[in-house]
């Protein structure tokens, strides 16, 4: 009864955060990062392979400081943090995407490499890293969170190297940014005002 009751639990964990990042990820900037990285090289393979490494690490770490944090600091102060991530997240995406690196002549260690270094950085902070985090908080599973936050990122991803990349000239970018960046603010001052309860007083 204990194993088939945890087995649930860790199904539970992998099936939400699938949901959650699949859908978090939707427009967001790294999402645009592999447009824009198979529009210019052209080879979606290797960069699905450096965005499965790089979201395995990157996210396997933050699903282990959920469970970490979730022993630390009780859940107003949770929420609160979320928030202002949130609003940090909607005023960086206002910042135009620097693509200098994205520059075929600073490729030295190959289209895989280049991906996997994009990702990994362009996830610190990112709304889904911070939802990894929580997801570990929420479950206390770091296997079954990092697999499925994971399993969502490729999910998101996947279908713009094989499919956006036939039109990205053709996407509005620049409003996309803006349209995220508007949702994130929302979100986080959502959260702040709502779910603590300023908003009510």
């Amino acid at each position: 009864m204990t194993r088939r009751r945890r087995e649930e639990t860790s199904l539970d964990a992998l099936l939400t955060s699938v949901a959650a990042v699949g859908l978090a990820e939707i427009g967001d900037k790294t999402q645009l990062l592999a447009l824009l990285l198979v529009a210019r090289f052209l080879a979606p393979w290797s960069i699905l392979w450096g965005i499965l490494v790089a979201t395995l690490i990157n996210h396997g770490v933050s699903a282990w400081l959920g469970t970490a944090l979730a022993d630390m600091l009780d859940p107003q102060t949770l929420t609160i943090t979320v928030g202002f991530a949130f609003l940090a997240i909607g005023i960086w995406l206002l910042k135009p995407d620097d693509d200098e690196a994205l520059d075929a002549d600073n490729v030295r260690y190959g289209v895989f490499m280049t991906a996997f270094v994009l990702f990994f950085v362009a996830e610190i902070g990112d709304k889904t890293q911070v939802a990894t985090v929580l997801l570990g908080a929420r479950f206390d599973d770091v296997l079954a969170v990092t697999l499925g936050t994971t399993l969502g990122m490729v999910a998101a991803n996947a279908p713009v190297l094989w499919v956006g990349h036939r039109f990205c000239r053709d996407l509005p970018l620049k409003t996309i940014h803006g349209v995220a960046s508007l949702l994130f603010i929302a979100i986080g001052l959502w959260t702040l005002c709502i779910e603590t309860g300023w908003l009510t007083g």
